[in-house]
């Protein structure tokens, strides 16, 4: 297979094609002919893909091949069937190319601000990396690449681990972010701090753009730690309230997104540098339960206290999520609540859960009720 994910160049006729070596009397091309010579001379060479960055000077998003395609049927013959089965239905099909999942606009989105990026600062390797994160065997890789050469997605950087866990090497990998299906690796990646969530469908259909990245965040276990949410839950709103005007002015501490959110502004920087501002294709927002006259401000200080700021920042004070972001159309939205993810998705958003905070131990101590009374 070429490498480069590219066969032969395609074939434009013969190398006397009269339009392309027309020549004057003196045995040189006519200047009315010379660029279309040119071009003719170009495209018998592929174009090669860019080079991908250096680990350590790009941001890293590692996707789990689960999250990038659609493997359903795959993987009820993996739970059904078995590994054996599983790898032979995968190489019976191996020219097949998957269809897109959950993470797929989000990786084009990431891609399409890496043209413009390229465009604007050739030598620079501060772009978005993208690592195919998966514990598949590797002869299931062939399916994979042809799936990636496919929809021409630049996806150079694969980690198969043949039935082993991934997270050991997330780190390796500098990992910025890892999308997956799997919650479980996903709360293993938190555990071992990195910024991490479980990627879902939307219920829906919905158009996204796609020349601007469009990253939505929860503030509280997301991009701040669960500090607040743990007096919720343990005192109540009304305290809730007491706290954040008393504390107004002491930053929150980071939560497991916060650097993720980070790498985005300093790639907006670049933009912002060639006075692009208004152009950029990232955009990021604040979606928060939060309401803005009493517990708003602590919000945005601590941004502010971080030399961070998102574009929009939208206080909901308790309203459901799912329709700003349905106006929003975001390629990802952060929370840390299920039932937050679940309104957005129900509203055609592609929403990811971090398995971050408080509210993840409520969330256990309600489905073990849930299991007691079942039974």
């Amino acid at each position: 297979m070429d490498p480069a994910g590219l066969g032969p160049p395609e074939e434009k006729g013969s190398s006397r094609d009269t339009k392309s070596t027309a020549t004057s009397t003196g045995g040189q091309p006519k200047a009315e002919t010379w660029e279309d010579a040119k071009a003719f001379y170009a495209n018998l060479s592929p174009q090669k893909k860019p080079k991908s960055p250096k680990p350590q000077n790009a941001i890293t998003i590692a996707v789990s091949s689960r999250a990038l395609f659609r493997m359903e049927e795959e993987q009820k013959i993996y739970n059904e069937q078995g590994v054996e089965a599983y790898v032979k239905y995968q190489l019976d099909h191996e020219n097949e190319p998957f269809l897109p999942g959950a993470a797929f606009p989000f990786v084009k989105a990431l891609e399409a601000v890496n043209t413009q990026l390229r465009e604007l600062y050739p030598d620079s390797e501060e772009l978005f990396d993208i690592v195919l994160m998966t514990n598949n065997h590797a002869q299931v890789g062939v399916r994979l690449i042809n799936s990636i050469n496919h929809y021409n997605l630049f996806i150079e950087r694969f980690c198969m681990t043949g039935g082993n866990s991934p997270i050991g090497y997330l780190k390796a990998y500098h990992t910025n972010l890892y999308l997956s299906s799997d919650c479980e690796k996903v709360s293993d990646a938190i555990e071992e701090g990195i910024a991490a969530a479980t990627i879902f469908s939307p219920n829906r259909d919905v158009q996204i753009a796609e020349n601007q990245l469009r990253v939505a965040f929860d503030g509280d276990a997301v991009l701040f730690s669960d500090e607040s949410e743990q007096i919720v839950k343990a005192h109540g709103l009304d305290k809730f309230f007491e706290h954040e005007k008393t504390y107004e002015n002491k930053p929150l501490a980071q939560g497991p997104l916060k650097g993720f959110l980070e790498a985005l502004g300093k790639l907006q920087k670049k933009f912002y540098s060639k006075g692009l501002r208004l152009e950029c294709p990232i955009r990021t927002y604040l979606v928060t339960a939060r309401s803005a006259a009493s517990s708003g401000a602590r919000a945005l200080k601590t941004l502010r206290s971080w030399g961070l700021e998102t574009d929009e920042a939208l206080f909901l004070a308790g309203a459901p999520k799912g329709p700003m972001l349905k106006k929003i159309r975001p390629h990802i939205f952060f929370d840390d609540q299920m039932f937050h993810v679940e309104g957005a998705q129900e509203m055609g958003t592609i929403a990811a859960h971090v398995p971050y905070g408080v509210a993840q131990k409520h969330r256990r101590m309600e489905q073990g009720k849930q299991t007691q009374n079942s039974k």
